[in-house]
């Protein structure tokens, strides 16, 4: 299964204010294993960086402006991520930049429905505890001291970590039938052989036939006695 970890960086908070994309990162998975693909580029938004959008990723105007427009980059983008399901936190707020720039390059909208949402997954699995990247990352012992400003590859490339924890750690799936000579291809049609044994049957010995005659005849209206006719035939039975 191919998914990708996706995240982003803005000049701000809401794309209907006019705020934009300035970067993009994402990190493929096959079978919620990272492949070592990835795609990454920054954005000229085209604007100005407000100062506190600045501080959160680092990111200012005249870095962006020697860097290429959405519309530069959004077929190499749309062709990574091809059909595959996304992986994103707080899914709602990079979704919705992407769309927004989607629309304003001509291109139609992606669906919430291909997105899985980290966040939404977080706070179901540890209701009333700390959510963010950060928190995840410190719950399931993740090495985030580079993490000293947001940057959508590496915050895609914790995500990718974050995400398998959430889904149940190193041992989901096992990962018993991975083929070392292709890396995130698991095969999914190993089968087991079985032999075939020849039948084999248990006679009673006459101690449990008596044993069992014994048993009936304390019951009252037994069914067994009834269905062999009134008499036992325990003996004769087999049990295979």
């Amino acid at each position: 299964m191919r998914e990708i970890v996706l995240d982003t960086e803005t000049t701000g908070m809401d794309p209907a204010e006019g705020d934009r994309l300035v970067e993009i990162g994402c990190v493929e998975l096959e079978n919620h294993l990272p492949t070592g693909r990835v795609f990454h580029t920054y954005l000229n938004p085209e604007r100005d960086v407000p100062e506190g959008a600045v501080r959160v990723h680092g990111l200012t105007a005249e870095f962006l402006k020697g860097h290429p427009l959405f519309t530069e980059k959004v077929g190499d983008f749309l062709d990574f991520i091809g059909t595959a399901r996304l992986v994103i936190h707080n899914a709602e707020f990079d979704m919705k930049f992407i769309n927004a720039e989607l629309k304003t390059a001509g291109f139609k909208p992606l669906p919430m429905l291909r997105v899985v949402d980290t966040l939404f997954m977080a706070r179901q699995k540890y209701p009333g505890q700390p959510a963010s990247l950060d928190a995840l990352c410190r719950r399931f012992k993740i090495d985030n001291t580079e993490r000293t400003l947001h940057g959508a590859l590496l915050d895609a490339e914790l995500l990718a970590e974050v995400y398998l924890e959430l889904m149940g750690g190193r041992q989901h799936g096992l990962g018993l039938a991975r083929d070392a000579s292709a890396p995130g291809n698991v095969k999914l049609n190993a089968r087991i052989k079985r032999q075939d044994r020849p039948q084999r049957s248990f006679p009673a010995s006459e101690e449990e036939a008596a044993t069992h005659r014994a048993f009936l005849a304390m019951l009252k209206d037994s069914l067994w006695l009834k269905a062999d006719g009134g008499e036992d035939t325990a003996q004769d039975k087999k049990v295979s």
